[in-house]
């Protein structure tokens, strides 16, 4: 099972039509505090990196923050994509109670040196995936949107693609932060923990 672990439920029925339509409004503060999370998890990755380099560990407190910003980077994501009504909490702290979770799998023991030391290049592919992953889960969020102001629900076939997008693009920015070694995996449920819809 791949390290990172994202689910998101499905809400068909009662969703919101009145945040639905004033989404791209609703999303504004957690967009700004995501982005703050993001420029910290950033600028520790760099220090990851360089910490990897020398000793081929992960700082564990490092770790942690990065896993938390990513959690609520995912929920966030969530939120703008349609995936949830529910607004997530401003920290990065575990809530199985929430609609999107993700998981991690404690730091490694000992990293790839090498395989650190060629991410920025190697994450190329990854990069552009994401915003592929990106592209498509926009437009089924726009086709989505209309779905749900005119009939209150969000169709599994949409929801899907949507859901696979955010999950990739989970992934991705965890390959990013250093957090696994691994490229992300193309396939949902190949982090799905419980098996989600």
């Amino acid at each position: 099972m791949y390290p990172i672990s994202f689910e998101a439920d499905h809400e068909a029925e009662g969703r919101n039509r009145l945040t639905t339509l004033f989404r791209c409004l609703v999303v504004i503060p957690w967009a700004i505090v995501g982005l703050l999370w993001v420029l910290a998890a950033q600028l520790l990755a760099i220090g990851a990196w360089f910490a990897i380099l020398a000793t081929g560990r992960y700082p564990n407190g490092m770790y942690d923050f990065d896993v938390r910003a990513l959690r609520l980077i995912a929920r966030v994501n969530g939120l703008c994509y349609l995936l949830t009504d529910r607004l997530p909490p401003f920290d990065g702290d575990p809530d199985d109670d929430y609609p999107i979770r993700l998981s991690a799998q404690p730091p490694k023991a000992k990293y790839s040196r090498l395989k650190v030391a060629l991410r920025p290049v190697v994450a190329i592919p990854v990069v552009l995936l994401a915003y592929v992953h990106g592209v498509i889960g926009g437009a089924c969020a726009t086709v989505g949107w209309f779905a749900i102001l005119f009939t209150g629900r969000l169709p599994e076939s949409l929801f899907r693609p949507i859901r696979a997008a955010v999950a990739y693009q989970t992934r991705a920015a965890a390959y990013l932060l250093l957090l696994t070694e691994d490229y992300p995996p193309f396939d949902y449920q190949a982090t799905a923990q419980r098996g989600g819809a």
